[in-house]
């Protein structure tokens, strides 16, 4: 019996990703493996956003290789992404999930349920019928990830996801996010929060310019940051 296709461990050996003369990600070598959220931390420009996009598979290295589960091949089969300002189907939000389903190949006779138990699963169960694009900022968030969760993915990419809401929205999605943790789902998250960074993270990723300046466990990160530049970050003050 042939064993189910696994995109992890998501293996980044030596990347490096150019814009033109721009470095942009610098010969990066990184192995995200099974286990609690691992978040992507750094000042703005350092790269978090495109390393996301690398992990994806929607922007190939300039130098470098990606492995999924042992795969070079970049087809997303096992991993979702959503990005900080995801946008609205001009459709309820019902229909917002149901066209993410069509789009994983889940059979018909089986959306409604799937449907229902998306929703209900991010809060959004009484809104099922109300237009995507009338939902708040926070809503529509929401409503992201329940699209993104309806691939089943093994690996979910977030590029800041609370980064415009609210407290109490920023709440409510990381509820979401911590409940699709614990279900088995590998979380991979940019952020700039430190605070996030402490109630979310398993482990961190901390990109300066592009280049990789520290990586281990986010606890030890926050309270015994091992170089110059994360002991700044963590205290507040600029990182260039």
């Amino acid at each position: 019996m042939r064993a189910p296709i696994s995109d992890l461990p998501l293996v980044l050996d030596q990347v490096s990703l150019q814009a033109g003369a721009t470095t942009i990600l610098n010969r990066l070598s990184l192995t995200i493996t099974p286990g609690a959220p691992t978040l992507i931390v750094g000042p703005n420009g350092a790269g978090k956003t495109n390393l996301l996009r690398v992990c994806m598979g929607l922007a190939a290295p300039s130098s470098g290789r990606v492995t999924w589960g042992g795969r070079a091949d970049r087809a997303p089969l096992r991993r979702a992404i959503l990005f900080q300002r995801p946008v609205m189907l001009r459709r309820t939000a019902a229909a917002n999930v149901a066209y993410a389903l069509a789009q994983a190949g889940i059979p018909r006779n089986r959306r409604a349920q799937r449907i229902a138990g998306l929703l209900e699963s991010v809060g959004l169960a009484d809104l099922a019928q109300r237009p995507a694009r009338r939902l708040s900022g926070g809503e529509q968030q929401r409503l992201a990830l329940a699209r993104a969760l309806a691939r089943d993915p093994e690996i979910l990419l977030l590029d800041e996801p609370t980064a415009n809401l609210d407290p109490a929205a920023t709440r409510s999605v990381e509820e979401i996010v911590l409940a699709a943790a614990q279900s088995g789902i590998k979380i991979v998250m940019a952020s700039h929060d430190l605070g996030q960074l402490r109630r979310l993270a398993g482990d961190v990723i901390f990109l300066v310019r592009g280049a990789l300046c520290e990586q281990g466990a986010a606890a030890d990160f926050l309270d015994h940051p091992a170089t110059p530049e994360a002991a700044a970050f963590v205290r507040g003050d600029l990182v260039i």
